[in-house]
Order: structure tokens, then sequence, then C-alpha cells
């Protein structure tokens, strides 16, 4: 009886970690219909909190079931900074979080998001692995985004979570922006590296 070959499974895209990398990117129109269409600050934070804390099912199920892919090592972190950075516009125009906190964050995602890219596409550079630190920041931040945003709405202990997101998004943003810094050699050392390949070949 013949094995399969690993390969397929490294260049599949149907697989059951993207269709959940998939679902979860389809959520974002709801999202957005949910704060501005409905005006459910609530609903809509809730439905953010939960994409955040189930940012790790799609990495898991591809771990678990032998189903990493080259294409879902790339279209997971692409939806869940399409996703923080779409949230965090919505949220930045309805108002319902400090807008300094915001426009820091926006600016950290963008300018990480389009170095890492451009050092993907234009210099070949490899995809590297996000540091425990990086991995922390994320996970501060996207309770705190949420809830700011529970906490404007009539959410019963709304101050208490309004409190609860100060208190996550101080670390948050300081270790995301410290995280930025660190990985300039990072993705020096891999353009670098690209360039190298790519003279070699």
């Amino acid at each position: 009886m013949s094995q399969p070959d690993p390969s397929i499974a490294r260049d599949s895209v149907l697989t059951i970690p993207n269709l959940v990398t998939l679902l979860r990117l389809l959520c974002l129109p709801l999202f957005v219909w949910l704060l501005f269409v409905r005006e459910d600050r609530q609903a809509a934070a809730w439905l953010l909190g939960g994409l955040g804390a189930t940012d790790w099912v799609d990495g898991y199920l591809a771990r678990r079931l032998g189903q990493t892919s080259e294409f879902g090592k790339k279209f997971d972190p692409t939806v869940d900074r399409l996703l923080f950075i779409v949230a965090t516009v919505c949220i930045l125009i309805d108002g319902s979080a400090p807008r300094w906190v915001l426009v820091l964050l926006l600016v950290r995602e963008l300018a990480v998001g389009i170095a890492v890219a451009v050092a993907t596409l234009l210099f070949g550079m490899e995809r590297f692995d996000v540091t425990f630190l990086g991995k922390l920041a994320t996970f501060l931040l996207m309770f705190a985004v949420p809830g700011f945003l529970l906490g404007s709405s009539d959410f019963r202990w709304a101050d208490a979570v309004t409190v609860a997101s100060w208190i996550l998004v101080v670390p948050g943003l300081v270790l995301s922006y410290w995280t930025a810094f660190a990985y300039v050699p990072k993705i020096r050392d891999g353009v670098r590296a690209g360039r190298a390949r790519r003279h070699a070949t």
C-alpha cells in the first residue's frame, strides 16, 4: 500500500485549518454589520473577542492533523493581521476606544506588515516565527481592543471591563513596539539571505 506524498499536504489549499481560517475571515463582514448597521457594540465586541480567542485553533489543527501547508503559513497570519487592522479602523471610526491607542496600534501593524510583505515578495525573505513576546503582546491586545468596545456598550460591567482593558493595553502596546524593533535585524538578515539565494541561482 502506497504512502501519501507529504508534499501534497504541504502544497494543499483545501485543508481543515485553512477552512477554519477562512471562516474567521468571513466573520469580518458580520462584525462590521453588527457595529455599524445594528449599532450593537456589545455583540460586535463579543464576536471580535471570540475571533481573537480562537486565533490559535487553525495552527493547532494544522499540527494535530498533519495538514500544514505553505499556503496556510501565509494565509493564517495574513487573515489575523487583516482582522486586527480592519477591526481597529472600525472601532476608531466608531469612537468607542481611545483614539491614540488605536492610532499607535495601526501604525505598528501597518509598518510591520508592509515591511514583511516587501521583504518577502521583493527580496525573497523566508518567513520567521513570531517571538514569545510578540505572541504575548498579541494576546494582551486581542482582549484589550474588544474590551474597550464592550466597555462603551450597555454591558452590565462595562466600567470594570474598561479598567481591565487599560491594564492589558499598556503592556500590550509596549511589548508590540519592542518586538517590532526586535524584528528589524531579523528582516534585515532575511533580506540578505534572500538576495544571496537569488544570486546563487
